[in-house]
């Protein structure tokens, strides 16, 4: 059973996500996310995560597997606490890879 804070978290990550995306790319994921654009979205999402299983490949990689999984949490709500999850661990990474490059630039000039 799914509660109002599994969807909240969702929420929540989302928009931790849009925040830190370019503007074009926002835009895109936010269009992306209209009811109309459901069968655009598990086609999408299934698609990136057959590519990013397949990273072996030189054109492919791992950073795929994410972004299919935000597409199709958005519809399958079993998905919905694990890509949050997954999304918040990783911008709180991508937060401290950004504060300790400012260190280091910082100390360098």
């Amino acid at each position: 059973m799914h509660t109002s804070t599994d969807d909240d978290l969702f929420e929540t990550a989302y928009a931790n996500l849009l925040a830190e995306l370019p503007e074009w790319l926002a835009r895109l994921l936010k269009r992306l996310r209209a009811h109309d654009m459901k069968w655009v979205r598990i086609g999408s999402g299934t698609l990136l995560l057959i590519g990013g299983s397949m990273a072996f490949l030189p054109v492919l990689g791992l950073e795929l597997l994410p972004l299919g999984l935000l597409l199709l949490a958005q519809d399958v709500r079993f998905l919905r606490v694990p890509t949050a999850k997954l999304l918040l661990w990783l911008l709180e990474r991508w937060h401290a890879l950004k504060q300790q490059s400012q260190r280091v630039w910082a100390a360098v000039l």
